[in-house]
């Protein structure tokens, strides 16, 4: 019996769409997650202190924090992708 993931990987190939790369080696998925917990824990200390920023400011200052804190997010998540990228192309 094939798995969800099978079928569907049949169902891609079917439509003309390519099967994701499954080569990649055990060290590089190591380095790949460790990448991932380095971000999530970046993360969560962002969002720790801007939760703790924003009950003590005024309306103008939280909405500036409020925007600082969603850049600062993107920025993080991007590099964690650039990074897993590069991973994965070496």
């Amino acid at each position: 019996m094939k798995s969800a993931y099978e079928l569907a990987l049949e169902r891609l190939e079917q439509r003309g769409v390519e099967r994701p790369r499954e080569d990649i080696p055990a060290e590089v998925q190591e380095k790949i997650a460790e990448v991932r917990r380095q971000a999530e824990a970046k993360l969560a200390e962002l969002e720790i202190l801007h939760r703790d920023r924003s009950g003590k400011s005024d309306l103008l200052k939280r909405q500036e924090d409020e925007q600082n804190y969603v850049w600062e997010r993107r920025r993080i998540e991007d590099e964690r992708d650039r990074k897993i990228e590069k991973l994965r192309e070496a």
